[in-house]
């Protein structure tokens, strides 16, 4: 009945008849106390049945401003004034929940003012609980999946109450219970508790920390988000701040990040069955990403640059050595910027969020160290301090190409997305890049495209946690696929002790001979979308794509459209692994970004291949966001976007043509 109240299909005189039915079984059968007396039962079923209908009873009275039932609140008040091992506390934290998703669920417009209705009731019992609860010792605990079962509940609620605040902008004690003392839902991960409990608590505090909070409860739309406001941002800083420094006191050392698989009709391995042991990368991105979002914040706050740089070093050092066994083939062999590409390959929502904070903390640390002159004066020491601590925003963006194979189709698939974390990061690196081009095309430059008896070991000359400086070591070509991918070595001037060599002579050199590398490019192993599948999309004219909107949907039109300018060009030509027979250089080019990227035979070392591939995918990228939006098929204005790709393709013209 209740469902049906809410429910904007039930026509008005039904759903007043069903609001006089409720109202006499809350009156007189007193209902909501029998349901209350339900969870008593041993019926587990029977008990989560109870709780879900007595949730709705209870909204609905809020709904109707109907005062909330006193057996209700004096229930909450006794089980929940103190840490109890009984279900009742369970049941209760469960209804309380969800009527809070009650509350986020429905589109009523008095949505705040039920909210905060509820909460009045329930804001100091929340705080109780919290301390009641997390000054528990967990290895005191006659049951403890007992206290398992409350705090996965717990948390759940925990995080809607959180997630009230930031949307609907109130402002209660229970809702900020967690930033003003944070220290003890970090003690958690200290716990001698299972993995997965950990692992909850630690996806929680990176939801936190990314404004996600309530985003998987909810099943309905969630209100929309609102700009964080001064008392957020400051409980940010605080939670923060307790992270990095739980981190300092060897936070890190207490997680458990050896994986367990799971096995179909049980847990155990069956003889002569092997399985090879793997982290748990759900961990290792939640942790990375908790850092590095963690130390974004902090460095916003701070006006310190060296206060910052010694942060960083301090934080990206222990996070590299909390990283380092766990990655395979070990970051010994690679360039410690490439520690994000490598986490997070396999999440791109998260590995966007984590390079999106990496470039806020090198862009921060920029303007600190700008407002200082340190930057100037020790360019190479900066670059150098870039690399070491794997933040170079260039390398974390080639390698981020490198994942998706330089695929513009894949960028594409991000820039219309509804998520615009993407978006952001991109245009705020384009930014960058106009100013710090001789920058990229230098790490361009010294991508290591040689197919030789030797790969270069990346970064080989940095002091960093995963190689000694002296002795300049490198890879055997026995432990390297003779086809692999391409990575960067940032051999500057700090490395060798050189003069920094200008971008013009950088560029002069090879250029009878300037092709791409003898690797060629894999394609991303799987597109968000299948740009390849529509063929015939070139032929349709606008007046059919029009026609036929009524059933296509807008991003189904878009990747429908974008074939002749991101998809067709590159059919064509196939990528191999298979190098060509014969040398092949590159063809003259009469307009910027006109040019055909070939392979170069054996033993031939391009130096500006990369640099050739990214401003290729830059071209076609734009040609594609052009197209769409000629069409009116771009789901956003892409005017400022375009703006940076065209002036990146004009300084990339002048860098050709100097060639």
């Amino acid at each position: 009945m209740t469902t049906r109240i809410l429910s904007v299909k039930t026509e008005f005189h039904a759903k007043e008849k069903y609001r006089d039915i409720i109202k006499i079984l809350l009156e007189s059968a007193k209902v909501d106390s029998k349901l209350i007396c339900m969870f008593q039962n041993s019926d587990k079923l029977l008990c989560h049945m109870a709780a879900q209908c007595l949730a709705l009873l209870l909204y609905f009275q809020l709904r109707e401003k109907i005062t909330l039932s006193n057996s209700w609140i004096a229930f909450c008040q006794k089980n929940l004034s103190e840490y109890s091992e009984s279900n009742k506390a369970i049941y209760c934290l469960w209804t309380l929940t969800a009527i809070i998703k009650e509350i986020f669920k429905d589109s009523c417009s008095q949505k705040t003012e039920i909210l905060k209705q509820f909460l009045t009731h329930f804001d100091t019992i929340f705080e109780v609980f919290y301390n009641s609860l997390f000054s528990q010792h967990f290895e005191n605990c006659q049951d403890t999946s007992k206290i398992v079962n409350i705090l996965i509940c717990f948390l759940e609620l925990l995080e809607l109450l959180i997630a009230s605040r930031i949307y609907p902008k109130l402002h209660f004690t229970c809702q900020r219970i967690l930033f003003l003392k944070p220290s003890c839902m970090l003690e958690v991960i200290t716990w001698p508790i299972q993995a997965f409990v950990k692992r909850k608590v630690i996806i929680f505090l990176k939801k936190c920390l990314l404004f996600k909070v309530g985003e998987d409860l909810c099943r309905g739309s969630v209100p929309p988000l609102m700009p964080p406001d001064r008392h957020v941002a400051m409980d940010m800083l605080a939670l923060a701040n307790a992270i990095l420094q739980a981190v300092n006191s060897g936070l890190l050392k207490t997680l458990s990040v050896d994986g367990k698989h799971s096995f179909f009709g049980g847990d155990e391995v069956q003889p002569g069955c092997e399985h090879i042991a793997s982290p748990d990368h759900v961990i290792l991105r939640a942790a990375s990403l908790v850092i590095m979002k963690s130390l974004e914040i902090k460095f916003q706050n701070c006006s310190s640059a060296s206060e910052m740089k010694v942060d960083l070093q301090r934080f990206m050092s222990e996070l590299l050595t909390f990283l380092k066994p766990h990655l395979q083939p070990s970051l010994q062999l690679h360039n410690p910027c490439k520690w994000l590409s490598r986490v997070f390959i396999e999440q791109d929502d998260d590995m966007l969020e984590a390079a999106k904070a990496s470039l806020g903390i090198y862009l921060t640390l920029t303007r600190g160290c700008e407002a200082t002159e340190s930057l100037t004066q020790g360019k190479e020491m900066w670059d150098h301090h870039t690399h070491e601590n794997g933040y170079n925003p260039h390398c974390i963006f080639l390698f981020f190409l490198k994942n998706i194979g330089f695929d513009s189709t894949v960028l594409l698939d991000f820039l219309i997305s509804s998520e615009t974390c993407f978006l952001e990061y991109f245009v705020r690196y384009l930014k960058l890049l106009q100013k710090d081009w001789d920058n990229f095309f230098t790490i361009c430059n010294n991508f290591d495209a040689t197919e030789s008896k030797y790969d270069i070991s990346i970064c080989d000359c940095v002091p960093s946690l995963v190689q000694d400086q002296s002795t300049n070591r490198t890879i055997p070509h026995h432990l390297t696929a003779p086809h692999s991918h391409i990575d960067v070595c940032t051999r500057h001037s700090w490395a060798s002790d050189a003069p920094t060599e200008p971008l013009k002579a950088m560029m002069s050199k090879g250029t009878d001979t300037m092709c791409t590398s003898s690797l060629s490019f894999p394609r991303a192993s799987q597109s968000l979308v299948d740009y390849d599948s529509s063929d015939d999309s070139e032929v349709e004219s606008t007046d059919q794509c029009l026609a036929n909107s009524k059933q296509t949907s807008l991003h189904q039109q878009a990747t429908m459209e974008i074939q002749d300018a991101a998809g067709t060009s590159r059919d064509k030509e196939e990528f191999s692994l298979e190098p060509p027979s014969r040398p092949l250089f590159l063809k003259e080019f009469d307009t910027a970004f006109s040019f055909d990227c070939e392979v170069a035979p054996n033993d031939v070392v391009s130096e500006v291949g990369i640099f050739y591939t990214i401003v290729k995918c830059f071209q076609e990228l734009q040609d594609a966001i052009c197209r769409l939006q000629k069409k009116n098929l771009f789901p956003y204005n892409p005017t400022a976007l375009l703006k940076l790709l065209k002036y990146i393709e004009v300084i990339s013209n002048k860098t050709m043509n100097t060639l």
